[in-house]
Parts: structure tokens; C-alpha cells; sequence
């Protein structure tokens, strides 16, 4: 029986130095490796952005290089192709930052929602950035309503855990999910720095990616969450394997 995989991330790809251009991170190329094919399917879904084209241009443009077959799930006016199908043929799933709000409530109307749990459990590696990441879990704080973070609840919960995301560059994250946490409108979560990801085996933690290798001890990481008596706890997790 396949292994259902999730990676959640705050990256996926770099810069190249070029204007407008991206490059594949170590998440991303993780995400092909877990798919255990030489040329594996990955399909792009930029709902959080509403299918925006230039997204979606950036991302073929970082496959050149890549031994993929790239594709693209849109809803954006009315879907491009049967959700069931798209899923159908991946190997890889990534899907894209913007508003996780919106995210959900299209990917109800249109089912993707069922047909991603689907696929998870085929052992399809679901993977994704921000709005990309936060759509796995039961929920997270989020910008889809404004310039002040609120809970976004109602996220898939293909894992039991809340998440956080962008949690070293944006100074409302990491307070909010720690007051959550404290106030039980979240359980245990999971959250990422920029450019670092959390990898699933099921329903659980088991690794944590970089986009590029970083100091351990110092450089960006991942954190576990938690509440513990009437206070909340955060541990640091380092790259490398969640023991």
C-alpha cells in the first residue's frame, strides 16, 4: 500500500538572479524524489491566486531543466480540464501561495477537495508553499482577509495538525499561532521559516527540507507547537529527521 505523503512548505524554488525568474529548490526537487518515477507527472494548481498566469508561466519556466511532464489544474473562468482526470495522472501535486480563504472554497465548489484526499491516499506526493501548505492541515493564520492575519479554519485536515507559515519574516505569524495554540482553536502545529518544509508520512512529522543547506544549529527551521499545562511550548526543529 503506497505511502501518503504531504510536504508543506514556506518555499519550493529561488531565485535565479534573472529578473522574474525562478529556479527549483531543494523542496521542490524532494517532492519529485519522494514520487520514485524518472520522469515524473507534476501538475501546478494556482488556485490561491486565482490560476494568474504569470505564476503559472513562472513555474514551466523553472521545469526547463527538469525531467518532468509538467501540467496545470485551473478553475479560473471554469476548469481546464475534469478534476478527476488531472489528479489522476500525477505523480506530484504543488500547489501555489495566495489566499488559502479562496483556495478552499473553490476547491469545494469544484471537488478538487475530495479528489485531492483521493490522490493522497493513491500515495500522489501533495505538496505546496503558504497558502499551499496551510490547505493540508486543519487550519492556520492567514492574510486572505486583510493586512491583519486571522484563523483560517476549515483546511482539509489531511494531517491533525495546525500550521504556520513565512514564521521567520512576518512578525504577526509567529505570535498568532502561538496564541492559538494557547487558546485551543488550534491543536499541535507544525510551522516553517521561509524556504524550509515539513515532510508527512501519514499523519506524521517525520523530516524536516531545505531549499539549500543551511547551519543547523542557526539557520532556518521548522517548529513544533504545542500546548503543555496552561503555557505553550515551541521546539525547534532542525533540518534533517523529526525524532
Amino acid at each position: 500500500m503506497p505511502t501518503p505523503r504531504i510536504l508543506a512548505t514556506s518555499g519550493g524554488f529561488n531565485s535565479s538572479g534573472r529578473y522574474n525568474s525562478r529556479v527549483p529548490g531543494g523542496l521542490f526537487l524532494e517532492a519529485l524524489r519522494l514520487s520514485g518515477k524518472d520522469r515524473p507527472r507534476v501538475l501546478f494548481v494556482m488556485t490561491a491566486t486565482g490560476d494568474n498566469q504569470n505564476y503559472l508561466t513562472l513555474m514551466y519556466q523553472a521545469m526547463r531543466d527538469l525531467s518532468v511532464d509538467a501540467d496545470h489544474l485551473a478553475v479560473y473562468d471554469m476548469p481546464n480540464q475534469r478534476v478527476e482526470e488531472a489528479l489522476d495522472k500525477a505523480d506530484v501535486v504543488w500547489v501555489g501561495g495566495g489566499s488559502v480563504a479562496n483556495l478552499l472554497a473553490l476547491w469545494r465548489v469544484h471537488g478538487i477537495d475530495i479528489a485531492m484526499r483521493d490522490a493522497w491516499e493513491r500515495g500522489v506526493v501533495l505538496a505546496g508553499v503558504s497558502a499551499g501548505s496551510i490547505c493540508w492541515h486543519v487550519g492556520g493564520p492567514t492574510d486572505s482577509y486583510g493586512t491583519y492575519l486571522q484563523l483560517q479554519r476549515g483546511g482539509l485536515g489531511l494531517v491533525p495538525y495546525g500550521n504556520g507559515v513565512h514564521y521567520d519574516t512576518e512578525e504577526q505569524r509567529r505570535p498568532l499561532l502561538q496564541q492559538l495554540v494557547r487558546d485551543e482553536e488550534l491543536p499541535m502545529s507544525y510551522a516553517t521559516d521561509d524556504h524550509v518544509g515539513v515532510l508527512y508520512e501519514g499523519a506524521e512529522a517525520v523530516a524536516v527540507i531545505t531549499d539549500t543547506e543551511v547551519d543547523p544549529d542557526i539557520g532556518p527551521a521548522a517548529y513544533r507547537v504545542e500546548k503543555v499545562g496552561d503555557d505553550v511550548v515551541e521546539t525547534r526543529l532542525a533540518p534533517g529527521p523529526i525524532s
